[in-house]
C-alpha cells in the first residue's frame, strides 16, 4: 500500500467520500454534519491524500484544509474491508508532513461522539480533545481535537 496527495475529482475516490457520507447518514442527523463537498476539496489551500493497494485501488482518503493560523483534517476515511492494517496512520501521517511542509503546525478536526473507532485513533495519533474552533457551534454530537505539529 501507499499514500500519495491526489485530487479528489477521480471516480474511485469520489466513490470513498460517498461511502463516508453514507456512513455518517447513519449516524448523524443533516444539522450536526460538516462534510466539505468535491468543489471545496479542490481549492488551493486543500491537502489531499489517497492511500492505494499495490493494483492502485483506493483504500483510504484524507484532507487537511489550510486555514489562517491551522489547519483542519476533513475526509478522513478508509473502507472496512481495510482497517486495523495502519492505512489511517499513514494517510494521516502523510497529510501531517504535507501541512508542516505548509508551515502549518495546528492540525485540529471535528468529529463524532459515535465515531468511537475514529476517537481513538486520533487519541493514538497524539490527538487531545479541544474547545470548538472556528464557525463550529458548541454541539452534544461534535467532539474537537487538536495535535500540535513538531518540525524535525
Amino acid at each position: 500500500m501507499h499514500v500519495a496527495l491526489e485530487s479528489p475529482n477521480q471516480p474511485d475516490v469520489i466513490a470513498l467520500i460517498s461511502e463516508l457520507d453514507a456512513y455518517q447518514d447513519t449516524l448523524y442527523p443533516p444539522e450536526a454534519r460538516y462534510a466539505l463537498d468535491l468543489s471545496s476539496l479542490q481549492q488551493p489551500n486543500v491537502i489531499f491524500a489517497v492511500a492505494r493497494n499495490d493494483e492502485g485501488a483506493a483504500l483510504g482518503c484524507g484532507a487537511v484544509v489550510l486555514q489562517q493560523g491551522f489547519g483542519e483534517i476533513k475526509r478522513m476515511y478508509v473502507r472496512s474491508a481495510v482497517r486495523g492494517q495502519g492505512t489511517a496512520r499513514q494517510i494521516i501521517e502523510t497529510l501531517e508532513a504535507a501541512a508542516l511542509d505548509r508551515d502549518c503546525t495546528l492540525l485540529m478536526l471535528e468529529t463524532g461522539p459515535y465515531q468511537t473507532e475514529a476517537l481513538a485513533f486520533y487519541s493514538r495519533q497524539g490527538y487531545a480533545r479541544c474547545a470548538p474552533f472556528g464557525d463550529y457551534p458548541d454541539h452534544p454530537l461534535s467532539v474537537f481535537m487538536q495535535r500540535l505539529l513538531v518540525k524535525q
